[in-house]
Order: structure tokens, then C-alpha cells, then sequence
């Protein structure tokens, strides 16, 4: 019966049936969803690949042969979907780590401030994005203020994601003391950090 009813949506589908298309969203955007879920890790990544999912099927559709089941097809264009937004959020990711890890290195090198940015148009960011980008400067200028004894264990654990046993090996002192110069590093972020936003809980898992 699915795959008698799927061909009869395809047939709409390739016709500009408007009612087909909702027909579709219908019947396929929360299987969709779940699977990108499970890719994404996130609620909101996982419905813009259901958008851009739904979307590419109606483009697509003509070039659809039947070859195998509607949903096997929706479900390939899921996960390629799913796969290529991650590639992209790790290359962003990786891309703005290097940024960070030349400013600071630069910093270190000449014992002088980082170079201030252009100020930045924020007049068409959602306000959620813009406060995302004012933390980051400010989290940056606050580190950079830190002494080195600190700064470093705080890099090295949450901004280049190290864990205790690597960090410890990377600056060859024990475990502990790594533990004990990473939490007084938090402190002082914190209190740094204080006239950014009140309450803001720089890391909220235990070292």
C-alpha cells in the first residue's frame, strides 16, 4: 500500500500538485526529522535539514526513477544532507580554533595586545547571534589578560578541547596541578567575564 500510495505522490509531485507537496511534508518530515536528529545532535540543526530535505525532494523529483522505494531515496538525501552540514560546522569550527590559536600565539610572541578588530555591522544579526559574537571577543580579551601560568591550562582544556591527561603531558606537569591552575583560571575568567553578563557560567562540568 506505502509503495502504491508513494508512486501516486510522486506522479502529483511531478505534475506541481501544491496539495502533493504538503502531502509529502505530511507524511515524511517527522521520519526525516528523527533521522537527522540522530545525526545533528540538535534540535534546530535537525529541522533545517528537514527544510533543505523537503525542499531538494521537490526539486528532484523528475529525476527520481523508482529504482527503489520513495522513502530509501528521502532517507539517502537525508543523510548526505545531515553529513554535509556537519562537514561544514567542523570546517567553521576548526577555521575559527586556528584564528584563536594565531592570535594568541601572536600575542605571546610580541607581548602585545591583539590587533582590534574592525568593528563589525551588527545591525542585521538576530540578537542571539550577536550576543554569541560579544562573548567570544570578550572571552578572548579575558583570556588574553590572564597570566600565562593560567591562560595556557585554559586553552589547552576548553577551547582546544584537550583532556586533563593530554594537557598534563603537553605542559609536563601533574595531573593535579593541572586540575588546580585550571580551576583558578576559571576563577579569574569569571570574575573578568563579571561585567559581560551577571551569572554567566564560563564552564558548568566539573574539571
Amino acid at each position: 500500500m506505502d509503495r502504491t500510495n508513494d508512486r501516486q505522490l510522486i506522479r502529483r509531485l511531478q505534475t506541481g500538485d501544491e496539495e502533493a507537496v504538503k502531502e509529502l511534508a505530511d507524511r515524511y518530515s517527522h521520519r526525516i526529522f528523527q533521522m537527522a536528529l540522530r545525526q545533528m545532535k540538535n534540535r534546530e540543526d535537525a529541522e533545517e535539514v528537514t527544510q533543505d530535505v523537503l525542499l531538494k525532494v521537490y526539486r528532484k523529483i523528475d529525476k527520481f526513477r523508482g529504482d527503489a522505494a520513495l522513502s530509501s531515496w528521502i532517507y539517502r538525501i537525508t543523510f548526505n544532507t545531515a553529513m554535509s552540514r556537519l562537514r561544514t560546522h567542523r570546517a567553521e569550527r576548526a577555521a575559527e580554533a586556528e584564528r584563536d590559536r594565531t592570535r594568541f600565539a601572536r600575542t605571546e610572541e610580541t607581548g602585545e595586545a591583539a590587533t582590534p578588530r574592525q568593528p563589525a555591522d551588527w545591525s542585521r544579526m538576530p540578537d542571539e547571534e550577536l550576543l554569541r559574537g560579544q562573548l567570544r571577543e570578550a572571552v578572548a580579551s579575558a583570556l588574553l589578560r590572564l597570566p600565562e601560568i593560567y591562560r595556557v591550562p585554559v586553552v589547552l582544556r576548553d577551547i582546544e578541547g584537550l583532556s586533563t591527561e593530554e594537557a598534563s603531558v603537553r605542559l609536563r606537569v601533574k595531573d593535579q596541578t593541572l586540575k588546580s591552575r585550571l580551576h583558578r583560571g576559571r576563577v579569574m575568567l569569571r570574575k573578568q567575564l563579571s561585567n559581560f553578563t551577571s551569572g554567566l557560567d564560563i564552564h558548568r562540568q566539573a574539571a
